[in-house]
């Protein structure tokens, strides 16, 4: 049974020493991304950079999609100092604020390649932070805290985003200029490698693969050595891929199929939905430490395949701005209760000893769906069925993740022991 019976306020774990640094360090895990695509090439077509180039650098984020193959390395190797994932962490962190600094010093207008290839150490540097950043949060959580831990997380990734994305476009057009802009952002990261000498090191730290073969083939041969594990790689793929259909041309559905117009969609569609998602991660977080994994992601899960409705009922109805704010909160408060339960899930199934492999194989494969299913699939869907029936066609596609999980509950009710040893 769980433990988080025992919390007298679910919301207290928020302020628990191995949680509240993790605002801080999903800050900065979240901090580069906009800064090597969204803002750089904002950057480059202000500068009068051609599109065929700016097209080109769309794929220096590639590090991102491919951050498994040498998560084994970081599994298996350590720098001497801060313990095995902080040392990781503070190391690739002060790596990023230099990097940022150096794009800072070059524009794309006379040094494309140059800065292009700063752009993809950054990128590089970025996503190893993420390996070490996912294996330290998973490894320092007890399990109770899972929730919370990454509620904080996804709060902090969403405030980075908005940093480095809108509020660098700002910056850069009318006060700082595009230079000095990434040099505040580079200070920023920099200022983020206190949290990480500031966060503690896990109560119980496993011994590290004895050889980079063990720290190859040692994730893999544990996780599919467990049973059932072929439909919780399933469960995976499946339990967030209703949200991601109907996610995928939410924006341009909302311009395009029910007339609101560019400013109206960005005030309520990315305003409005941030702060519910945040409110939502947040609250899941709290109810994660109150309820088992199995009961949350159950329930979140339904909460997650009913909120498409309101895009169904916004495609039935005229133009109304306190429908789509309704709709769009309700969606993206559903969205962030799931998310919360869907990485308390992917870091419980993450063994001690192999959680850098294992976290970051498992993220990736959450993404297939959103990548190969939802993006070429939706636009089809759409065309041959119309808004509502694509809408409520996304519906139905979140339940196989919903029978997955009743069918694998004894495995996710598991999780929630705390002796329990993947």
């Amino acid at each position: 049974m769980s433990t988080a019976s025992a919390q007298p306020n679910a919301f207290q774990l928020y302020f628990r020493r191995r949680v509240t640094p993790l605002l801080a360090l999903g800050f900065a895990s979240g901090l580069p991304l906009a800064l090597i695509t969204g803002t750089l090439q904002a950057w480059a077509t202000i500068e009068g950079v051609s599109l065929q180039a700016i097209g080109f650098l769309t794929l220096v984020g590639s590090a991102y999609t491919l951050k498994f193959l040498w998560a084994p390395l970081m599994d298996r190797y350590s720098p001497p100092w801060l313990g095995r994932r902080r040392s990781w962490m503070l190391l690739t962190q002060l790596l990023l604020a230099a990097g940022l600094a150096v794009m800072g010093l070059l524009s794309p207008s006379t040094a494309l390649p140059w800065l292009a290839l700063a752009a993809v150490f950054v990128a590089f540097l970025s996503a190893s932070q993420d390996i070490a950043f996912d294996a330290y949060r998973t490894d320092v959580l007890h399990q109770e805290e899972r929730g919370a831990g990454a509620a904080l997380s996804v709060l902090g990734y969403r405030l980075a985003m908005l940093v480095s994305g809108g509020l660098a476009l700002i910056l850069a057009d009318a006060w700082l200029g595009w230079g000095q802009t990434y040099w505040l952002m580079g200070g920023l990261m920099a200022l983020c490698a206190l949290a990480t000498l500031w966060a503690p090191e896990p109560d119980h730290i496993a011994h590290a693969p004895r050889t980079l073969s063990e720290a190859v083939t040692g994730p893999l041969t544990e996780f599919f050595g467990r049973k059932g594990a072929l439909s919780l790689l399933a469960l995976i793929v499946f339990y967030k891929l209703g949200d991601a259909f109907a996610g995928s041309l939410s924006t341009a559905f909302l311009i395009r199929g029910a007339g609101y117009t560019a400013t109206e969609v960005g005030t309520i569609n990315k305003v409005v939905g941030l702060v519910a998602t945040i409110f939502g991660a947040l609250a899941g977080g709290a109810i994660l430490a109150k309820w088992s994994l199995y009961r949350s992601l159950m329930v979140f899960g339904l909460l997650q395949a009913v909120s498409n409705l309101s895009f169904w009922l916004i495609a039935i109805s005229g133009k109304n701005m306190l429908l789509m704010a309704a709709g769009i909160t309700i969606e993206n408060l559903c969205g962030g209760l799931g998310t919360a339960a869907f990485v308390a899930l992917l870091m419980g199934l993450c063994n001690a000893r192999f959680t850098a492999t294992q976290f970051a194989l498992l993220s990736a494969l959450s993404a297939v769906g959103r990548t190969y299913l939802a993006g070429p699939l939706a636009p089809p869907m759409v065309e041959s069925m119309g808004w509502p029936g694509f809408f409520l066609l996304t519906t139905l596609i979140a339940l196989p993740g919903l029978v997955l999980l009743m069918y694998l509950k004894p495995q996710i009710l598991a999780l929630d022991r705390p002796a329990a040893s993947l």
